[in-house]
């Protein structure tokens, strides 16, 4: 390995649909627009149920023309296979898992680029790095850049809008696919009542998963993910959307702010 790089583990699932008919069973079946994608481009997408909860987010690799990898997190892989198996009907498409090994390399490396982490990296698969990152600064990382992890800040519950990711996983100009409706209502007609934000709580403890989120006395939001960082912690956290972005808040009795 080159010591200009800085390598993380990042455990996956993949699953393989390719055939005649790939292209367009994805296009009606993820909320992103994959017929744009060039072989080798990579989009976020999300595998949604009607009423737009969600099944799985993805990353959705175009190897070829007729070739799609997508890239899912740990233990949702036969979820994702089995869900698209049971929608394909007559779709002349196959789908099946894959096994891969998956690092975040951060420097000059050829991979699938990633915004997960606030930094230029690509996921490079099987390429047999050492991993030089704890996964602690990794979260750190995810922390600061704001993004969502599964079963921690996403899981079936959890509405597109709410979790920031109408912006980096869905396209609102492409055809029909399943949540499409409820996704495009909210986006242009309301607003989601919770919103995932990013805070720095002065604190040299880090709040346990679901701490409470406090303004004026009262519960406004719940913690999802914390890191120690910068001599405080670093947090995640669902806040009410009524709640001002500037908004004096608590965790524990401690100060919390957003973080910039």
């Amino acid at each position: 390995m080159r010591s200009s790089v800085a390598v993380g583990e990042r455990p996956r699932a993949f699953v393989r649909v390719a055939g005649p008919q790939a292209l367009d069973y994805l296009q009606r079946m993820v909320s992103n627009d994959v017929e744009a994608l060039a072989v080798g481009g990579s989009c976020d997408a999300l595998l949604l149920t009607p009423k737009a909860r969600l099944i799985a987010p993805l990353r959705v690799w175009r190897r070829s023309e007729t070739d799609f990898l997508l890239l899912t997190e740990p233990g949702l892989g036969e979820k994702v296979r089995a869900h698209l198996v049971q929608f394909r009907f007559a779709a002349s498409a196959e789908i099946e898992l894959e096994e891969h090994t998956s690092a975040v390399v951060f420097g000059e490396a050829d991979g699938i680029p990633t915004d997960e982490f606030g930094e230029p990296a690509v996921e490079v698969l099987d390429a047999g790095y050492e991993p030089t990152l704890a996964g602690e600064e990794l979260e750190r990382l995810r922390v600061g850049a704001g993004t969502p992890a599964w079963g921690k800040e996403l899981d079936d519950r959890v509405l597109p809008a709410e979790a920031g990711l109408v912006e980096r996983a869905v396209s609102l100009t492409k055809g029909c696919y399943p949540g499409q409706e409820p996704v495009a209502r909210l986006h242009f007609r309301g607003h989601a009542n919770r919103g995932l934000r990013r805070l720095r709580i002065e604190t040299d403890a880090t709040p346990a998963y679901d701490a409470e989120v406090e303004h004026d006395g009262k519960v406004v939001g719940r913690v999802t993910s914390a890191v120690s960082a910068d001599g405080g912690v670093w947090a995640l956290a669902y806040v009410r959307a009524e709640v001002p972005e500037d908004a004096g808040l608590t965790v524990g009795g401690a100060a919390a702010r957003p973080l910039h």
